[in-house]
């Protein structure tokens, strides 16, 4: 049976068991370049689970055509919705079930492969259902964080090639996330700045890392970025939780997202890539724990191309080796045409 169990040495949790035997060396067998039929497009949405929820311009049923963007069940999630958290102790070591949510979000009913060959206006609408499924899934009382996050492969490689996104609802707040968080409430203690407000106004004054602004939103590359044209998209006014982001300022996320997106795509030919919300996390069941998030940490996106293996000595250093500097990537992602 599948369990969440905590490393006792680093602080992470590692969701384990998830496949059988036979189902893992399956998967490392190649997979076909495509399927018959797309699971993701209208007219099959049999080949899905039922329907979480759908944006509908006129009332057709639910799991019937007739949708622009639908979310919906992960058919082969590592998590599951029912049941209660059972935390234990085994020996020295911390476990519990693997309660949580994880969705799909079918981005376009259009088979388009990349989210950055979407309009603006349906990106926002992407944007839009982020936010309220983070929303709506505070409510269970058992989740901790909601991380979104998009896998995007080369197009040449697609097995299901629909544009998509996941969410991930956990019991835990996830270690990179609370890392972040620590960082942040440190550097406030000492400061009283915002952490990322500062970052914010240091890039706008050097100018060199910056891709692209926009009134609402700042899109550059990180000062000391971990990966070759890793991108963050920030909010220039104060804000911990993405889920509060104001509606009049999505379109303008939407088309930086949409830019920076375009950008890596063409100047790296399509590489595989990923990005991840980071926002602030449920207050609860400690309301006290992060007493100071809303003042000290501040939502942000980070895009990571995929476009060199990690070495040995990475993996067990902790150290990344960045084959280029950040002010270089962001020149070249500056200058790229879209």
């Amino acid at each position: 049976m599948p369990e969440v169990r905590k490393d006792i040495v680093s602080g992470r949790w590692v969701i384990t068991g998830t496949k059988n035997v036979d189902d893992f060396l399956s998967s490392l067998k190649p997979e076909e370049k495509d399927i018959k039929k797309c699971p993701f497009c209208p007219g099959n949405e049999q080949l899905t689970r039922p329907e979480i929820y759908a944006l509908r311009e006129n009332p057709t049923p639910a799991n019937t055509p007739g949708w622009s963007l639908r979310v919906i069940p992960a058919i082969t999630g590592f998590l599951k919705i029912e049941g209660n958290l059972y935390r234990r102790g085994v020996g020295m070591y911390d476990a519990m079930d693997n309660i949580g949510a994880h969705e799909i979000i079918v981005e376009s009913a259009e088979h388009i492969k990349n989210i950055s060959d979407l309009s603006t206006e349906q990106i926002k609408k992407v944007l839009n259902v982020y936010k309220e499924r983070i929303i709506d899934l505070e409510k269970d009382k058992r989740l901790k964080y909601c991380l979104i996050f998009k896998n995007q492969r080369p197009k040449s490689s697609y097995r299901v090639g629909h544009t998509h996104s996941q969410l991930v609802g956990l019991s835990a707040t996830p270690k990179a996330i609370k890392d972040e968080l620590a960082n942040a409430r440190q550097y406030y203690g000492y400061k009283e700045r915002c952490l990322f407000c500062d970052i914010v106004n240091q890039e706008k004054l050097d100018k060199k890392r910056i891709i692209e602004e926009n009134n609402d939103y700042l899109a550059f590359v990180p000062y000391a970025a971990r990966f070759a044209f890793e991108t963050w998209v920030i909010p220039k006014i104060h804000n911990p939780d993405f889920s509060q982001e104001k509606e009049s300022s999505l379109g303008n996320l939407a088309q930086i997202l949409k830019n920076s997106l375009q950008r890596i795509v063409k100047f790296l030919n399509d590489p595989a890539l990923t990005y991840a919300f980071h926002t602030m996390p449920y207050l609860r069941p400690r309301p006290g724990y992060w007493h100071t998030v809303q003042k000290d940490y501040h939502w942000h996106l980070e895009i990571c191309p995929q476009v060199t293996e990690v070495s040995g000595f990475e993996w067990g250093s902790g150290f990344q080796i960045q084959p280029l500097v950040p002010e270089t990537c962001a020149q070249l992602l500056r200058e790229t045409t879209i």
